[in-house]
């Protein structure tokens, strides 16, 4: 069972799922996986579905509402499940005025997350990664530029009060200045930390000074995000990153490490940008030797971004490749599950835990075998 809802989860990661009419299907632009609804499996794994993609429409699998409650559909197989319903605080406003969705989300079933920098440098120069959808969010008016900390503090108070918040996720466009936003991450995180000692995950580029790092230590986790580690596809696919190499991430991951301790640090790996799944188990397996979790996501192609109609990787070669890089994480004594905060401890968008999981209660010649 758990490894059919593991395939389940890939394939709704990967390929998307048709929601009934009128469903809201969840947010259209960002900076991550965006175009996606948040569902509830069976033994509570949560999955963020594929909604907006061109692909999504021609989805095997249906939600349906059933006399009997939803229920993922495809053919004969029923699969039970629960759309995350939507925030109440969505509907309110800050003592500035600004609706509340505007400044976080809800990520998952209990994770705020939000761009507290919603513009890129790489952007003003052309080099941006082709898959990204940052700076669209602002030019469609679905979010603001830079949410101020007081504005933080109070969607954090507001997701606290209605209980459905336990961590927080802060990330960053990447700005023109040394520090890659780490100050900026800094102010947000102090905003956060001053309403309740909630865990709070951050998320940036590799600054030029490692020292900038230090700003950011009240975090629980941080994430230092390279998307690909094939030298091809992150020269044509991150062109503005590639031109500092890999020098600074690994220096950086080396640092992080060594101040949030193994298994709190994290890189995405996006599949589906043109490498070869050997790729991602191979640079899985170095990250995870580093203390490293290799957050592998599946591509989630952005309308009126370079990449909008790319195609999805193979669910049945990203179900391996998560079996692979989850044992090469045990290995290595990291458990994605313990995680303090962030994307690894949401898991909605990859199913690297998961496929933790089963391979924690499996041999580990079974799981080779697939």
């Amino acid at each position: 069972m758990e490894l059919q809802l593991l395939k389940l989860k890939v394939e709704l990661l990967c390929l998307g799922v048709k929601l009934p009419p009128e469903s809201d299907k969840g947010r259209r632009f960002g900076a991550g996986p965006a175009g996606g609804q948040y569902i509830i499996l069976p033994g509570g794994s949560c999955v963020n579905a594929a909604t907006w993609p061109h692909y999504a429409s021609k989805s095997r699998w249906v939600m349906q509402l059933t006399p009997r409650g939803l229920y993922l559909k495809s053919g004969s197989m029923e699969v039970p499940a629960e759309i995350v319903p939507k925030p109440r605080f969505y509907s309110k406003k800050t003592s500035d005025g600004i609706p509340m969705w505007k400044v976080a989300r809800l990520h998952g079933v209990d994770c705020l997350a939000t761009t507290v920098l919603q513009s890129c440098w790489y952007w003003r120069q052309g080099l941006q990664c082709k898959f990204c959808g940052i700076e669209l969010s602002l030019r469609h008016g679905h979010t603001i530029l830079h949410k101020k900390p007081r504005q933080l503090a109070e969607v954090v108070q507001a997701a606290l009060e209605e209980g459905i918040c336990s961590h927080v996720t802060l990330t960053t466009g990447t700005p023109a200045s040394g520090d890659m936003g780490a100050g900026i991450l800094a102010e947000a995180l102090q905003a956060v930390k001053s309403v309740d000692d909630i865990p709070v995950h951050v998320q940036l580029e590799p600054p030029s000074d490692l020292r900038h790092l230090d700003k950011l230590m009240e975090a629980e986790t941080i994430g230092v995000h390279v998307e690909t580690m094939d030298p091809e596809v992150f020269a044509r696919i991150c062109p503005g990153k590639a031109r500092r190499g890999y020098e600074p991430y690994y220096k950086a991951w080396i640092y992080c490490v060594d101040n949030w301790g193994r298994g709190q640090v994290s890189t995405f790996l996006i599949a589906g940008l043109g490498e070869q799944p050997r790729s991602l188990v191979e640079s899985s397996k170095k990250l995870a030797e580093l203390g490293v979790i290799p957050y592998i996501v599946p591509l989630r192609p952005i309308e009126e971004t370079p990449m909008q109609h790319a195609k999805p990787p193979s669910p049945e070669e990203l179900t391996k490749v998560y079996i692979k890089a989850a044992r090469a994480l045990l290995e290595e004594g990291l458990d994605p599950l313990s995680s303090k905060a962030g994307c690894v401890r949401c898991g909605a968008c990859s199913a690297l835990s998961d496929a933790f999981k089963l391979i924690k209660s499996r041999s580990l010649k079974a799981m080779l075998s697939l």
